[in-house]
């Protein structure tokens, strides 16, 4: 026991990147590019990618348990992590997948969002957490962004933050910090050191915002298009150390009047926004992620700001999944803090498969509320473009004379009534990516986006908005954000144009496979590391998104909230004959015994949803053991 509790201070070499057993790879080459980014050429794709979870403790071959942490013991952990599992990565699972980005996306993509936890879990009692690894850990991954996406013609240039090919965007996690979850008031120590370890990524003009509160924004394509990275710990219900955002003497108070102030700063200039954030505003009966305040205020914030955001991105939850917020349930005395939430509990950090699927099957059951997709007539967009009928709607008639008279409106009137009219705004969409962490398979997403008319001149919006103060002054009052002018179309989150989220594609690393062809040269004679992709939206007949717009996240997540589905979207099973034990003879009487087959209908696009969440690593069985079956015969 003594050998075992010293282990550790001998393990931890800052200076290993490796892994025995691994493939011995070499730096990456910085790519050769302008310093103008005027001069950038556009891709129309970025990538988001989160929850690294490092640990150089990971041991190849050691046991999988929770106890052990695949730092202990004889098992199963493979190479490149250890799939399905508590455990967290070994470098080099994060080797390979900076390699793989770097042959694969370097050059094709636009910018990345990264959205936090790049140290690893607190979960070996044996090894507890220090500061100096959760910033180690954190250092390593800026080297590795550094090694893929990195210039070398810039020697003799100043600015920090001009030394990438192209901006990415970091952000905090919850585990990115000691203790996890506890994020206080800033400035503190973690907005201070990581304004020097991030300080390649924040503007230099930001960085005193950031240290008072770790947020900044990056204008990924100058003038045009910014990515807003929120401190979502401020909002976090496990953070202990503050109280919601209702109060103006909460940081999360203030973190939605620095949010208010750059939207409306953007509106008038004509920029278009990406909100990211490592927790996600998950709220179910069993998982509210964020304080109800913050929910409320966030939600707010979208709907009045909803022809700036193009949308928001986050992790932490492990898996692939996407939420609608409600504008209906916007709750301004919460908001303002007249009355408290009726419940505040502070709920457990811990997402099980257990709890997650529980989780799940509430977002389902939200989302079974929805209205009834009843498609409209094609609608225009802004820059000319038409949203088609994906789903034909055979009910649905024209009015009759007797209808118009008496003023009745047609069936997808009362349909577009109910969404917010054409384009569903009423609602707002927030989509959560599965990890690189192999809790499942290790995942990473890239996104298409439409960058039609983006290098033109922006015409800037004037809404006549007069310029609030500073969140520092000492008067806190409460402002309602302005809504997008009535003459104004709806923003890219909404309809087809310059910015929307035209796709993504969901990549996964099979350690299955990969680890098996690495152990055993007899299986592979040249094994390799890859990402594959799991699905991509763009040609994906289940989900049947024509766009990553909110009209589509509505009409798919009402089809997987329907307990009686439409025939498109059912999925026959059958189960296997059963026959007693008098079955085998070939008399009529006993062919009466036989228990005939029984067919059970589920909904195939719920049951696609919930297969990819957990990235493919769940079995057809057990899912349907779980997860039930909506219909039977």
């Amino acid at each position: 026991m003594i050998l075992r509790s010293l282990l550790p201070l001998l393990l931890w070499a800052p200076a290993c990147h490796g892994v025995p057993g691994a493939p011995q790879q070499k730096p990456l080459q910085p790519a050769v590019v302008s310093s103008n980014p005027e001069e950038r050429k556009l891709h129309g794709r970025f990538l988001h990618i989160t929850d690294f979870h490092p640990d150089r403790f990971y041991s190849q071959s050691s046991s999988t348990d929770s106890d052990d942490a695949c730092h202990w013991g004889e098992g199963d952990a493979g190479i490149f992590g250890a799939e399905k599992t508590d455990c967290d990565s070994p470098i080099a699972l994060i080797n390979a997948t900076f390699q793989w980005i770097n042959d694969n996306l370097k050059n094709s993509i636009d910018f990345v969002v990264w959205t936090g936890d790049s140290a690893r879990h607190d979960n070996d009692e044996l090894i507890p957490r220090t500061e100096d690894q959760v910033i180690e850990l954190n250092e390593l991954l800026v080297h590795k962004f550094v090694e893929v996406f990195g210039k070398e013609d810039n020697i003799n240039d100043t600015d920090p933050t001009n030394d990438f090919t192209i901006p990415i965007v970091p952000n905090f996690g919850n585990n990115d910090i000691l203790p996890h979850n506890i994020f206080t008031q800033g400035p503190n120590r973690w907005t201070k050191t990581f304004s020097h370890v991030w300080r390649k990524f924040i503007p230099e003009e930001q960085r005193h915002g950031f240290e008072r509160g770790g947020w900044f924004f990056v204008e990924v394509i100058p003038n045009k298009l910014a990515v807003l990275s929120l401190n979502t710990l401020y909002f976090f219900n496990s953070n202990t150390a503050v109280n919601g955002c209702a109060s103006k003497k909460e940081p999360g108070y203030e973190h939605f009047e620095w949010l208010r102030i750059q939207l409306q700063f953007f509106r008038q200039r004509g920029v278009k926004a990406i909100l990211m954030g490592h927790v996600p505003p998950a709220r179910t009966p069993s998982k509210q992620s964020w304080d109800e305040t913050c929910w409320q205020k966030y939600t707010l914030w979208l709907q009045q700001y909803r022809d700036i955001v193009v949308g928001g991105l986050y992790g932490h939850m492990n898996i692939d999944h996407f939420m609608i917020q409600d504008n209906n349930e916007i709750d301004m005395q919460l908001i303002t803090g007249h009355v408290e939430p009726a419940n505040k509990p502070r709920q457990s950090n811990d997402f099980s498969i257990q709890s997650s699927a529980a989780y799940l099957t509430e977002l389902r059951y939200g989302w079974s509320s929805l209205p009834d997709i009843v498609e409209a007539k094609n609608i225009e967009a802004p820059n000319g473009g038409v949203r088609p009928n994906k789903h034909k709607n055979k009910d649905k008639k024209k009015k009759t004379k007797k209808d118009k008279k008496k003023g009745r409106k047609s069936k997808h009137d009362k349909f577009l009534d109910r969404i917010g009219g054409p384009w569903a705004e009423r609602y707002s969409a927030t989509l959560v990516s599965a990890s690189v962490v192999p809790n499942y398979f290790p995942t990473l997403r890239v996104f298409e986006y439409n960058i039609t008319e983006a290098l033109e001149p922006q015409k800037a919006i004037q809404n006549n908005i007069e310029r609030q103060p500073s969140p520092s002054s000492k008067k806190h009052k409460f402002v309602k954000p302005h809504p997008p002018s009535k003459s104004q179309p709806p923003g890219p989150a909404y309809s087809p144009q310059t910015f929307s989220w035209l796709s993504y594609t969901q990549y996964f690393a099979n350690l299955t496979r990969i680890n098996a062809d690495f152990a055993s040269p007899r299986r592979s004679k040249n094994p390799r590391f890859t990402y594959e992709v799991e699905y991509d939206t763009n040609n994906d007949t289940v989900f049947g998104l024509q766009d990553l717009t909110v009209r589509s996240f509505v009409d798919l997540a009402a089809r997987i909230g329907a307990y009686k589905p439409k025939k498109d979207d059912l999925l026959s099973t059958t189960r296997d004959e059963v026959e007693d034990d008098f079955s085998a003879t070939k008399s009529k009487k006993h062919k009466k015994n036989r228990k005939h087959k029984k067919r059970k209908d589920m909904n195939k696009t719920w049951f696609t949803f919930v297969n990819r969440a957990y990235v493919g690593t769940k079995n057809e069985e057990d899912l349907r053991d779980q997860f039930g079956f909506a219909i039977e015969d």
